[in-house]
């Protein structure tokens, strides 16, 4: 696969009115304390609820995250040693995590569900929070936290990721010193680092040979690397990152731009992509979210930095020789979540939501996707959605849209019957009957296939474990219900 290029935001926000998607690229780089997130709301509309968890003044980011440390801070220094002390530390981590979701996807405005955020957290804080504040950013959506290193700290850092004893693939080092390449990466410290870190993230300075650095990084067998650029030490940055690309796969490395703008960022991933076509286009596959393909389109450099400044999708219109931002004629525009580059680094894939006022419609004959009608579960959440608005005479849909205690006696009677199913048709019958009932639950309110996923995609990421048992309370509620059903038959 490609090595692809993301954004670092370090001074710069992740969001204004004229660019709207960088963290779309699938990654980014977070400095907390510094970071002034997505700058679309005006300073005077910070949350005054009178929550504990409330966020701090919008504008603030500092203090945000201080909120944050204080929180997971609290919990550290809670012993679970009764049954109340239990209590209080699930109740500050419950706090912090919803602080710290708070700040990721409304402070930031990064839906941490489909981008794989990094973020970047002082030792110091690691260490006064005994590896919480690391777990808090994890359980919280990130994908990887960053402990920051130089030539007189190694030691530290080694110590907080033996404090947060995190997997490999979920914390990551970073050199920031000023120090070449070669001189930081010795053999000393591949050994140091070994048991705590999969990627090892460097700071290249101004001047240093791209080519020496990816022809190590190819060489080492044991790392994956993330270089870390700043844009403006290259006047030729999408060359730069594209030669780069050429010979270090994204299975070995990355490269991070450190406050790009949106032609910085779509032009240096543009250059990492190739194409064999004599228009130099792009192939471009639209899904949903669930992965659903929607159409086949294509795209080029310039269209890939205009999605990323709307949040659209925008491709290249071969009829109309021009960019072609889907809706803008239709009204059927999309959501742009995420691009992607495929193993052979020759198309892309947008990942989207397709809107619409009538009809949520990417194809130009009113359809979803174009290849006609969607089956199985779309095809049900579309006739739910139909039932919602416009039910035939007797349907039984619309009598468990208007019957609360029918649906939800309905859900547990199914749930049971599911449980208890001893072969695999069987199993199968029960388990299309409680996606049914499910599904009309969810249609009734408003949430839809995609909302699902991005609520499974986000719990994967979790690194706080829960015991998991049964709840006596759901239990006893479930069998006075399905005592009763059984009353009546």
């Amino acid at each position: 696969m490609s090595c692809l290029p993301y954004p670092t935001f370090i001074n710069s926000p992740t969001k204004t009115y004229d660019t709207l998607a960088l963290p779309c690229v699938g990654r980014s780089r977070i400095h907390p304390q510094t970071c002034p997130g997505a700058m679309l709301i005006p300073s005077n509309t910070a949350d005054t609820t009178s929550s504990d968890t409330t966020p701090c003044c919008i504008d603030d980011p500092a203090q945000y995250y201080d909120k944050i440390l204080q929180k997971t801070v609290l919990q550290s220094q809670t012993l679970e040693d009764t049954k109340e002390n239990k209590q209080l530390r699930k109740k500050y981590r419950k706090e912090s995590v919803a602080l710290a979701s708070s700040y990721l996807n409304t402070f930031l405005g990064i839906d941490v569900s489909i981008v794989d955020v990094e973020i970047v957290l002082p030792l110091q804080d690691v260490m006064d929070s005994s590896g919480c504040l690391a777990c808090c950013f994890l359980d919280a959506g990130c994908n990887a936290i960053i402990l920051e290193c130089n030539n007189e700290n190694i030691k530290e850092v080694l110590g907080a990721a033996d404090v947060c004893r995190l997997p490999k693939e979920r914390i990551m080092i970073h050199f920031t010193c000023g120090d070449g390449f070669q001189e930081v990466f010795n053999e000393e410290f591949r050994a140091a680092i070994g048991e705590y870190f999969e990627f090892v993230s460097v700071h290249l300075k101004k001047g240093e040979n791209m080519k020496k650095v990816a022809d190590s990084i190819v060489k080492d067998e044991a790392h994956k690397f993330v270089i870390q650029l700043s844009c403006d030490d290259y006047s030729d940055l999408s060359v730069t990152v594209g030669d780069f690309a050429k010979v270090v796969g994204e299975n070995k490395g990355h490269i991070t731009l450190i406050d790009p703008t949106a032609e910085q960022l779509g032009s240096s991933y543009a250059a990492c992509i190739k194409t064999d076509r004599p228009d130099g286009l792009f192939t471009t596959v639209v899904c949903t979210r669930s992965n659903e393909a929607l159409g086949l389109v294509y795209s080029s450099k310039e269209s890939v930095v205009a999605a990323l400044k709307c949040a659209r999708g925008v491709y290249y219109s071969r009829s109309r020789n021009s960019l072609w931002r889907k809706g803008d004629t239709s009204g059927n525009h999309q959501t742009l979540h995420r691009i992607d580059a495929d193993c052979d680094g020759d198309a892309l894939r947008f990942t989207v939501t397709q809107n619409g006022e009538d009809v949520k419609a990417f194809c130009h004959l009113d359809t979803l996707t174009c290849w006609g009608k969607p089956r199985g579960l779309r095809h049900l959440e579309e006739t739910l959605q139909q039932r919602l608005v416009n039910a035939p005479a007797g349907s039984y849909t619309k009598r468990l849209f208007e019957d609360e205690e029918l649906l939800r006696n309905k859900l547990v009677e199914e749930a049971q019957e599911l449980s208890e199913a001893d072969t695999k048709q069987h199993v199968a019958e029960e388990l299309a009957d409680v996606l049914y009932f499910a599904m009309v639950r969810a249609a009734k309110a408003g949430v839809s296939i995609d909302d699902a996923v991005k609520e499974l995609d986000k719990r994967s990421r979790t690194v706080t474990r829960r015991q998991g048992d049964s709840k006596a309370f759901r239990i006893q509620a479930g069998n006075e219900i399905l005592g009763k059903s059984n009353g009546g038959n």
